[in-house]
């Protein structure tokens, strides 16, 4: 969806000072693994302690409930400056993610930018203020999150995960709104190379938040993980509630 990323160039940063986002570098390849119903499938891997394939498997498995009441303002106005940095979310994730960054004014508007090795197609592409290609995405959709737990939650907690870095990344506007309100079950990115670093930052939201996944959705994380099972388990440091002065609907 539209609301919602940043990630570094290539592969995501280590140790970013907006929430601390960690990635893993792992490649990926296809392989073909057992969906469960007696398929001829290679064996999957067993997933290392800090790996995220190993927390695949801390993961609810749930139905996914209806989308009844579900409203973008149930998660705040767009772009909360949550962290109190005197910036909003999307211009900390835009001067997170691109490079050679220009600013309209201060240290805060980006004017412009380069998006290196965009994580969804691969591409460089510009971005310019008032007529950009590039969305800040949101790993985990705000609409899949509502049906997954999100909405018993109290505003103050939908907030922070609409604002949380480990849950936003700079990309292609074109990728990102095929993707709509996909999860990995119906939507992984045409970059193969990135699957594995994009399935990791979704099942790092999702343990950090408490979400639950679908049974699909479990078996399709699982299938790209199994290729990279050393693949490390992304870490955000911004807290799971808003502060008190924010509010959702």
């Amino acid at each position: 969806m539209r609301y919602g990323a940043r990630r570094g160039a290539g592969t995501v940063v280590g140790a970013v000072a907006l929430g601390g986002l960690l990635l893993g570098t792992a490649g990926c390849k296809d392989i073909e693994v057992s969906d469960g119903d007696g398929g001829a499938a290679s064996a999957p891997a067993k997933g290392a302690e800090g790996s995220a394939l190993k927390a695949v498997d801390g993961l609810t498995v749930k139905g996914r409930a209806p989308k009844t009441g579900y409203d973008r303002d149930k998660f705040g106005s767009a772009w909360a400056d949550t962290d109190s940095n005197h910036c909003d979310t999307r211009n900390d994730i835009l001067k997170r993610d691109l490079k050679d960054v220009k600013f309209k004014t201060g240290d805060c508007v980006i004017a412009s930018g380069v998006l290196n090795d965009d994580p969804y197609s691969g591409d460089d592409i510009r971005f310019t203020r008032g007529a950009s290609k590039i969305d800040i995405d949101h790993l985990v959709s705000l609409s899949d999150a509502w049906q997954k737990g999100a909405s018993q939650w109290e505003g103050s907690k939908r907030i922070a995960l609409a604002n949380d870095p480990l849950n936003l990344l700079a990309v292609s506007a074109g990728p990102n709104r095929s993707k709509g309100e996909g999860d990995t079950a119906t939507w992984l990115p045409a970059n193969k190379g990135y699957r594995c670093t994009y399935v990791a930052g979704q099942v790092a939201v999702k343990a950090k938040y408490g979400l639950w996944v679908t049974a699909a959705e479990k078996a399709a994380m699982k299938k790209v993980l199994t290729t990279c099972p050393e693949q490390k388990l992304p870490e955000g440091t911004a807290p799971t509630k808003a502060p008190a002065r924010f509010r959702a609907r």
